[in-house]
């Protein structure tokens, strides 16, 4: 059997010219990257703006194990099904980061026969979107750093300086570092640390913006740290947003590239779903939805993050709430839920399955606050039974949920056409009525009730002392008027990552609150969940090479 990107080197590519061509984009209206790779312009953006809206499509999935979900997978496989059953349709990706690319998870360009392309350029460095958003954030800091050396104008307390450096690796040893070492000429010394660059609130605002000037604008309100009165102080004051906008200028350009079927696809922005809102760019999915009649995307991990998120915090951005949301389930995960460790999922249990099934009861329930028609993907492995499958099938019935079974890893396109057809007819004969979970002038402490209450399925919520500080803090900037980012563990509905299947009569406890004006929205962080993550005993980057002439070797 082939690996992913055997695959994916065994395919011929088309070039990307003759791809885009499908959705009405000549030549003229893209910045080629080599053959397979462009940015689309800002002329052509603008241009469309006017077309009418096609519809749009979600694809989340249930708590994610590490058994695997190919909430990806089943993403570029559905709109591949769509195209083959005569739709005009686009997809919408984030960027893979390198830290997990290296780390646990190695590539993340789909799988098998679903995959988008070039997957070793998308996977590394593609057209230097996620070095510019680096440079961007670590310009920022020099120029902070430089602000304390050359007088501190501003009164900057360098004890309550929030904003942090960054570097798109799994690098633990970053976490926490003083910089300004050495000698009066080395700086003010002071205690810094790295993010991963994908948790950036430059990456947020990348994927937020609307445009150049709302680009600039964010940057602006950008809450660098506060003043010794803990007044605080935005990258407006030190008069820096105009050179973090340049350095950013050709990364807000959306990029296309194409599946192995041909369906053009954008792949743009990769925020975290657990640390940040986990969702492509609003830039890439509102063009996507005036080129083509059906609009493919995903959000991060399960639908407790990525998909609460993107309804909350990225739908007020977009010209329109999803038309239906496919919720991906896999009976293995599913096991895994119900109690099979992982080395026992080969094996039929029904008796698992059925108590795991609570975990995607509970997803499908909860999109269904939204307003929008859900269906459920079942991503089949070679391992699955006819009697798990069935198994899985009349729960869904019970429940009054269409549910579908996808072969799109094996097979692709023709693997994801029963579920497109259902998808397609789901849209059209059940309208979306889209409403809020929250409404945003809710006080921070409903917002995060709502949440947790609603979605998660905990009783309550618990704020620290030091939570309860900032709320009054966030309150008295003016700040309570924004959406809530919970950042949380992706594995449970609850702060424990240990914790699977679907619990309840649990508390959450918020720690503390972190102000990103920028992106427009208050994280709110719970557990243990970093900002910057490790590197596993065994991470992937051990199974990568290249050979001689270049090939790459073990990314998936």
């Amino acid at each position: 059997m082939q690996t992913d990107i055997q695959i994916a080197q065994s395919t011929p590519l088309k070039p990307i010219v003759d791809i885009i061509n499908k959705v009405n984009i000549s030549p003229d209206d893209v910045e080629l990257y080599g053959n397979y790779k462009a940015k689309l312009s800002f002329d052509k953006i603008n241009a469309v703006k006017s077309n009418p809206l096609g519809k749009l499509i979600l694809v989340t999935a249930i708590n994610p194990t590490p058994a695997g979900e190919g909430k990806s997978t089943i993403t570029i496989g559905l709109a591949d099904a769509l195209s083959q059953i005569g739709k005009k349709t686009m997809i919408a990706l984030r960027e893979p980061s390198m830290g997990p690319v290296m780390g646990v998870k190695g590539g993340a360009t789909g799988g098998g026969y679903a995959q988008v392309l070039p997957m070793e350029d998308i996977n590394l460095h593609f057209t230097g979107d996620m070095h510019a958003i680096t440079t961007a954030n670590n310009a920022l800091s020099s120029l902070i750093d430089n602000h304390l050396q050359q007088g501190n104008e501003l009164g900057i307390d360098q004890r309550r300086i929030i904003w942090k450096r960054v570097v798109d690796l799994n690098d633990r040893a970053l976490r926490k570092v003083i910089v300004g070492l050495g000698s009066p000429f080395n700086g003010v010394p002071r205690e810094d640390g790295f993010d991963i660059t994908v948790a950036s609130e430059i990456m947020a605002i990348l994927c937020l913006a609307t445009d150049l000037s709302d680009l600039k604008a964010r940057l602006g309100r950008i809450v660098i740290g506060y003043k010794s009165d803990k007044t605080p102080v935005s990258v407006s004051d030190l008069k820096v947003e105009g050179a973090l906008t340049l350095i950013l200028k050709d990364a807000l350009k959306p990029n296309l590239v194409q599946t192995i079927y041909g369906t053009p696809a954008f792949v743009h922005g990769g925020p975290f779903a657990n640390i940040a809102h986990g969702c492509n760019s609003v830039l890439a999915t509102s063009t996507a939805l005036r080129l083509a009649d059906y609009t493919v995307t995903e959000a991060g991990f399960g639908a407790d993050l990525g998909a609460e998120k993107f309804l909350d915090i990225k739908v007020p951005q977009l010209p329109k709430a999803p038309d239906a949301i496919v919720v991906v389930a896999t009976l293995r995960a599913l096991k895994m839920h119900g109690g099979v460790p992982k080395t026992d999922l080969e094996k039929e249990n029904i008796k698992a399955l059925t108590q795991g099934f609570a975990n995607l009861e509970r997803h499908v329930n909860n999109m269904r606050q939204y307003g929008v028609p859900v269906i459920v993907a079942i991503n089949r492995f070679v391992s699955d039974t006819e009697k798990e499958i069935e198994t899985l099938k009349n729960l869904c019935q019970k429940i009054d949920v269409p549910v579908e079974l996808a072969t799109v890893w094996a097979d692709g396109g023709k693997g994801g056409v029963a579920l497109a057809n259902t998808v397609v007819n789901l849209i059209d004969k059940q309208p979306n009525q889209y409403q809020e979970l929250y409404d945003i002038s809710d006080t921070i402490e409903e917002k995060v009730t709502k949440i947790v209450t609603n979605i998660y399925g905990g009783k309550s919520v618990t704020f620290s002392a030091k939570a309860k500080t900032q709320i009054n803090e966030l309150k008295q900037n003016g700040w309570d008027n924004l959406p809530i980012c919970m950042a949380k563990t992706q594995y449970s509905f609850s702060d424990n990552p240990s914790l699977l299947g679907a619990p309840t009569d649990f508390e959450i406890t918020i720690r503390e609150f972190v102000p990103k004006i920028g992106a427009g929205f208050i994280v709110a962080l719970t557990g243990d969940v970093l900002t910057m993550p490790g590197l596993p005993k065994q991470p992937a980057a051990l199974n990568m090479d290249v050979t001689d002439d270049g090939v790459a070797l073990g990314l998936f």
